[in-house]
């Protein structure tokens, strides 16, 4: 009797889930790298916040962080649909959810630990530009991964609206 398994099948499987695996542990990377600049020379990013002249439709200090949770998770799970499909669309695609990424680590240490609200609006501006670019690429490779990215998309154009209000306030 023969066999049909595929011996190929296996490596293949084994890395798509490694890479599984990679995707949240670069994006909860970057938040916990957020979180610890956060704490730098400013103290507690939670009194930071806390004390800013907010705008009225400023969300409460304790959402952030159920918010960014959630968000990094669909970021690691959009990045990791997007890796394990072959075609030529994957590279640039994933190349945006890098940048995106790394925009996003920038952006605490700028708010935060340096009080540099016009460079982190910069950034996040930038990080905006990115998430878009990430969505529109990540479309043509798995949809799937697109649609997890639009909570995150939103989430930011918030954020940058905030961060412009907190800059001209403060």
């Amino acid at each position: 009797m023969s066999s049909t398994h595929n011996t190929g099948a296996a490596p293949a499987r084994r890395k798509h889930w490694l890479v599984l695996l990679l995707m949240p542990a670069l994006c909860y990377g970057v938040a916990g790298a957020g979180a610890g600049a956060g704490a730098g020379a400013t103290g507690d990013a939670g009194s930071t916040y806390a004390a800013l002249d907010k705008p009225a439709w400023a969300p409460p200090g304790w959402l952030f962080s159920p918010v960014w949770t959630l968000l990094y998770g669909t970021i690691a799970v959009a990045g990791w649909l997007v890796a394990r499909r072959p075609g030529p669309g994957r590279r640039p695609a994933l190349v945006a959810w890098a940048v995106q990424l790394a925009l996003n680590a920038l952006w605490t240490p700028l708010f935060f630990a340096a009080e540099q609200y016009g460079a982190a609006f910069l950034d996040i501006s930038l990080l905006l530009a990115a998430v878009v670019s990430t969505v529109l690429l990540a479309a043509r490779v798995d949809r799937r991964a697109a649609w997890l990215l639009v909570p995150y998309l939103l989430w930011v154009g918030y954020a940058a609206a905030l961060n412009l209000a907190l800059w001209l306030n403060n």
